[in-house]
């Protein structure tokens, strides 16, 4: 604790501090990934959904929806462009030829994989100072901060429609 500061005080300045170091990972993780998209000339967010892809595997677009928080709308158009680009592909069920499943193109993904190395060189070497306990502890933070964030995702769409909501209700001299 630092001299002079109350104990709520202290935990304040440390949340502070601990908020400050993640929207700066976090800005930096942005523009780390917005600048291999421009090198391999996809958009960030879809390079985003890709990340997606490859951490989940086969799955379908509502899948993909749900994880990434984007509407089924949105995940059309980031499929559709991720195909033209040669990084994924549709596959029909088997079982049930109506669903369509996303798959990666690993030759292809391979191609971008490659840029990420440098990022996940150091970061298993930041990983490697800390003990098991501890990276369990950063674990469970870090998949509850995306659930988190999931969820903030969420709640913004709920306040971005609300004013649409609202203007839609007008009487309809008022609309212009």
């Amino acid at each position: 604790m630092k001299p002079g500061l109350s104990r709520p005080k202290a935990r304040a300045a440390l949340l502070r501090e601990l908020e400050d170091a993640m929207r700066r990972s976090s800005a930096q993780g942005v523009l780390f990934g917005q600048t291999v998209a421009d090198v391999v000339g996809i958009s960030g967010s879809d390079a985003d959904c890709l990340d997606f892809l490859n951490l989940e595997g086969r799955v379908t677009a509502g899948r993909l929806a749900e994880v990434t928080g984007l509407t089924t709308g949105a995940i059309t158009g980031v499929v559709d462009r991720l195909e033209k680009a040669g990084f994924v592909r549709r596959e029909r069920d088997e079982a049930d030829r109506r669903k369509v499943f996303i798959v990666t193109v690993p030759e292809n993904t391979a191609k971008i994989a490659r840029f990420y190395v440098p990022m996940q060189e150091a970061m298993h070497k930041l990983w490697s100072t800390y003990s098991d306990a501890e990276l369990q502890l950063l674990l469970r933070f870090a998949s509850g901060g995306y659930k988190a964030v999931l969820e903030a995702t969420e709640r913004l769409k709920g306040l971005i429609e609300a004013p649409k909501e609202k203007t839609s209700r007008k009487p309809a001299r008022d609309r212009r």
